[in-house]
């Protein structure tokens, strides 16, 4: 690995506060950063009707191809440029595009499961978990998936009640166990960014 190169993960709750916190980092370090989420890297299921798959549990790790992402992520730090996958959410499926990904001298990875993932985890130089209290983060979660991912209320709240909330306490929340940095209160805690951002910035440039 690159010295200069730092990989950073970014774990919590599902609408914790993490895209807060990494659109900080990206305002912070620009065109240094790549950021790869973890929920690109959802299996496709185009053997499936669009009803089969919203009944899918998307929690749960085994939805995830994290040996892609993980792989794509030795990529980028030899040095490489990958093509991730896109993951629709409107249709809950993967799309035939892809997006392309350079080398950054910050990669920046994300989502709920990545501190799950043991091949995902040791591949990072620090490893945060954003946390914030659940009714906060249902709340944002209501406001997000109306308004970004056109789905119904009734919709949101079966999915919370039937996988979001018991795949969080069975699999996000013991993961907080492996973070380096723990933010609580998402976006709002200030300190714990400057903590997170004074330690990118001692990496990259001593």
């Amino acid at each position: 690995m690159d010295k200069k190169m730092c990989v950073i993960g970014v774990a919590g709750g599902s609408a914790s506060g993490k895209t807060t916190i990494i659109n900080i980092i990206k305002e912070s370090f620009g065109e240094d950063i790549c950021i790869i989420s973890h929920d690109s890297y959802y299996k496709a299921h185009d053997d499936m009707t669009y009803e089969q798959r919203t009944q899918l549990n998307y929690d749960h790790p085994d939805s995830l191809e994290s040996e892609r992402m993980a792989e794509d992520v030795r990529q980028l730090i030899k040095g490489y440029e990958v093509d991730i996958p896109v993951y629709d959410f409107c249709v809950h499926n993967r799309a035939k595009t892809t997006e392309h990904k350079v080398p950054k001298s910050v990669i920046l990875m994300e989502g709920i499961l990545i501190l799950e993932n043991k091949e995902l985890r040791d591949l990072m130089d620090v490893k945060v978990f954003v946390d914030a209290d659940a009714d906060e983060r249902l709340m944002r979660r209501i406001k997000r998936d109306m308004i970004e991912r056109d789905r119904s209320i009734e919709s949101i709240l079966s999915q919370y009640s039937q996988t979001v909330k018991p795949m969080h306490e069975e699999f996000v929340e013991p993961s907080k166990k492996y973070a380096d940095i723990i933010i609580p209160r998402g976006g709002e805690n200030s300190a714990g960014i400057d903590m997170l951002m004074t330690y990118v910035n001692k990496r990259l440039f001593e």
